[in-house]
């Protein structure tokens, strides 16, 4: 695709306030900056976006996001913040008020701060493949999973239970196999998708129908969620075993 045809796209970046698992997960120090200011870096690194544009309902994240270059052109409504809301609903809100504004973007990528180790070559392959490929709604990240799902069970009543999925042959089900023989499954992580607008405006989705899958490598699709990923994290950077995106700006007060 020539530069004459090349789409515009807006890095969407979603900092809600609320976390009940890890607090202030967004903005918690991780070497030396806020977890957020390693997203945005990467996504202005990148060169891929017209726009890099934080989603937030608070006006600390949004003072955090404006000192690390991103724009927060305005805040996320409560209603449309809390613990349960669907990401469509964010995205649909951010896309309609930008377009109201003049600012309409052919596409957008759901870069989330959980996922501080994404690098702006990582962003860029992925902008290369979702460009390439010919009919697609979206890609979305993904990993190959460690839990495999033909492992798992439902349990009903408290007694019984069964398989989640009860395929394979009779003589061999799969949660009887050894890992090696079982499909290769792969689970999304949280370190980027991207979509065409369409797909939010036209069916009310951040997905669509048809997706091409991302296949992150190493640290770039790992997710800091859990108070032990971020002791990994930590671990991993001061060994070396992963490298955070260049942050060019000072350290932000927290």
């Amino acid at each position: 695709m020539s530069d004459m045809h090349l789409p515009k796209v807006v890095a969407l970046i979603p900092a809600r306030s609320g976390s009940k698992r890890v607090p202030g997960k967004n903005i918690r120090p991780l070497a030396g900056h806020p977890a957020i200011a390693y997203t945005i870096a990467a996504a202005r690194e990148s060169g891929v976006f017209d726009a890099v544009v934080v989603s937030t309902d608070s006006e600390r994240y949004a003072d955090i996001a404006k000192h690390y270059g991103a724009d927060v052109p305005f805040p996320r409504p409560e209603e449309i913040a809390g613990e349960f809301s669907p990401d469509i609903e964010w995205v649909e809100y951010t896309l309609r008020r930008l377009r109201d504004e003049g600012r309409a973007y052919d596409a957008f990528s759901i870069l989330r701060p959980t996922s501080p180790f994404r690098q702006a070559d990582t962003i860029r392959r992925a902008m290369a493949q979702f460009l390439s490929q010919q009919g697609v709604d979206s890609l979305r990240a993904v990993e190959k999973c460690k839990q495999h799902p033909g492992k798992m069970w439902v349990v009903r009543g408290g007694s019984r239970m069964t398989p989640l999925l009860p395929l394979g042959p009779e003589e061999q089900p799969w949660h009887s196999s050894q890992y090696p023989s079982l499909p290769v499954v792969y689970v999304q992580n949280a370190s980027l998708e991207i979509a065409w607008s369409r797909v939010v405006f036209d069916g009310r989705t951040i997905a669509g129908n048809v997706l091409t899958p991302f296949f992150t490598e190493g640290f770039e699709g790992f997710d800091v969620n859990q108070p032990i990923d971020w002791r990994v994290a930590e671990e991993a950077v001061a060994s070396g075993e992963a490298a955070l995106p260049t942050v060019p700006q000072a350290p932000y007060p927290l």
